[in-house]
């Protein structure tokens, strides 16, 4: 059906979608999963709540939503890391609250990304997968954010 009115991408893991609907690390695992298999391409959407911020546990819920969303995928994910799949850094607590992060905030969380990525698929796989920043934005910090580097270079 998503291939009859021409969808190319999918959105996986938005922090309403684990709000609201009750989506796991697992539910999206499995559905970037069989978007992946079925040609789609792929915006994960990972990140932390306010409160996971706060209590400075950034690095590991990245570092748990990414795994898991890649769990047992080990061998056959590297496959997907060559654009098709694109990491999307969402901290929750940016997210329609007027709160936003500072360039700063995104790119640690885009370096943890990145690192990750290189630990677990190679140095080829980290430098072929985009990371995007998926905060909210405004008139006020667009300038600043766009000048941060953001660990996309290839």
């Amino acid at each position: 059906m998503l291939r009859e009115i021409e969808l190319s991408w999918a959105l996986v893991g938005h922090s309403e979608r684990r709000q609201y609907f009750g989506e796991t690390d697992e539910t999206v695992r499995k559905r970037a999963e069989s978007l992946l298999n079925q040609g789609f391409r792929v915006i994960l959407c990972i990140g932390e709540t306010r409160a996971e911020r706060e209590a400075a546990q950034t690095t590991q819920v990245l570092t748990r939503q990414l795994d898991q969303a890649l769990v047992g995928a080990h061998d056959g994910a590297a496959a997907f890391l060559d654009g098709r799949l694109v990491l999307a850094y969402e901290p929750v607590w940016a997210i329609g609250t007027g709160l936003t992060a500072s360039p700063e905030q995104a790119e640690e969380a885009h370096q943890t990304l990145r690192k990750l990525l290189w630990d677990r698929f190679g140095m080829d796989a980290s430098a072929r997968t985009p990371i995007l920043y998926g905060g909210s934005a405004t008139p006020e910090n667009i300038d600043s954010s766009w000048r941060a580097p953001m660990s996309t270079a290839h």
